[in-house]
């Protein structure tokens, strides 16, 4: 940043809930999307749940002008629905899919369908402050009170500060902008802001303005589901912009701010999420600081005991899931080499007798068929999310007992 202490750097993010033919008013909302960004002229767009590469092409041809570098990422079956905008050259991309997404046969969720990720681009902001940009998204939530998916979030929430820890040796700044569905006094954002020692723009935003606490989902908004704000009467923050400085820079976030239902001059909002803008300040010191991700905190070995205790929990689950999967798969086989002694049995004249029910038979043996892939399907695919759990579990407990013996 030579010629200029401090570097203004304006970060707009956003869940756009642009899931094509499911989404109400999709296209009406991404092309409002595309000229309020091209009206505000922001640096750094992090988008989430733009499913449709159309949107992305419409939104990279509507942009050119004010972002001529963009990004989109793809991962999944329909996509990771990811994609950046910048004012910056983007040097390189990285997309890395976390290794436990939800159960496919949760069609009505869809979350393993699209490959749940996290994106990073990494630019160059001004001549010598290189950015690491990261834009994910964590499997929903669906249900608080029976979280079924919690293991698995505590899983990306630990793969994602992992990545963080790994990735960042050689930036200047780390920003962070997504969906988390996590709350912020849940343990899987209290473990990822404790091993990566990001912060959070909302908690240190010397001017906040938008939605009260920071709410990205509020009552207000008409495309929310209202019954899942119940016991929130306010709304829930669950998107966030976390930022980290590195070497010899200082962050600072001057203003934050949130979107508060419809979109100026409209009657209807970007998305059901609210849009979280932040404004940082990023200053070189005059000598390195020597700072690094992961500064020890005396909370922290709490927050990975009860992350652990929790995908203890989950791991015990996936072993029940992939017993009973793996039984009923064996109480097909067992039910299909019946049936085939009972067909040898018949081609050998021992029950000549009675008339062979051929069709009875044949349907039997198809389900019986039908229930063996999908057992041995479920069986395989459990014992994948044991290997994840179990490898999650012993990290976790490493470092767990390097925290215990630090001094």
């Amino acid at each position: 940043m030579e010629g200029e202490p401090t570097l203004r750097l304006r970060i707009f993010n956003l869940n756009c809930w642009a899931i094509r033919y499911l989404s109400k008013r999709r296209q009406q909302r991404v092309r409002l999307i595309g000229d309020t960004l091209r009206q505000e002229g922001f640096d750094l767009v992090l988008l989430q749940e733009v499913w449709s590469e159309q949107d992305y092409s419409e939104l990279k041809v509507k942009l050119a002008g004010c972002y001529p570098f963009s990004h989109y990422f793809r991962s999944g079956v329909i996509g990771s629905g990811l994609c950046v905008f910048s004012r910056f050259p983007i040097l390189d991309t990285l997309l890395y899919q976390y290794s436990l997404n939800g159960y496919p046969y949760m069609l009505q969720h869809g979350d393993w369908f699209c490959g749940k990720s996290v994106g990073l681009p990494g630019s160059r902001a001004g001549v010598r402050a290189s950015l690491l940009s990261l834009s994910p998204q964590l499997h929903a939530e669906y249900c608080r009170d029976k979280d079924a998916y919690l293991p698995h979030r505590l899983v990306q929430a630990w793969e994602l500060a992992q990545f963080i820890r790994h990735t960042s040796k050689a930036a200047d700044v780390v920003l962070l902008g997504g969906d988390l569905n996590m709350h912020p006094e849940d343990v899987g954002i209290r473990l990822l802001r404790g091993w990566t020692g990001l912060q959070d723009a909302f908690a240190e935003a010397m001017h906040f303005e938008g939605c009260k606490n920071g709410c990205t989902l509020v009552p207000d908004n008409c495309f929310t589901d209202k019954s899942e704000l119940l016991p929130f009467p306010l709304g829930i923050r669950i998107d966030y912009i976390l930022y980290k400085a590195i070497s010899s820079f200082t962050v600072k976030c001057e203003e934050l701010k949130t979107t508060t239902g419809r979109a100026p001059g409209m009657d209807i909002p970007f998305s059901d999420h609210e849009a979280v803008m932040a404004t940082l300040h990023i200053q070189r010191q005059g000598q390195p600081a020597g700072a690094t991700l992961g500064t020890a905190d005396p909370a922290l070995a709490d927050v990975v005991t009860e992350a652990r205790t929790e995908v203890g929990a989950g791991l015990r689950a996936a072993r029940q899931q992939r017993y009973s999967s793996g039984r009923m798969a064996v109480l097909a086989l067992l039910l299909l080499l019946l049936q085939a002694a009972a067909a040898l049995a018949t081609l050998a004249g021992l029950g000549a007798e009675q008339p062979f029910p051929k069709l009875s038979f044949c349907l039997l043996a198809f389900l019986a068929l039908g229930v063996l892939v999908l057992a041995t399907g479920l069986h395989l695919f459990h014992t994948m999310e044991v290997k994840m759990l179990h490898g999650t579990e012993d990290q976790m407990w490493m470092v767990l007992r390097a925290l215990q013996e630090r001094p």
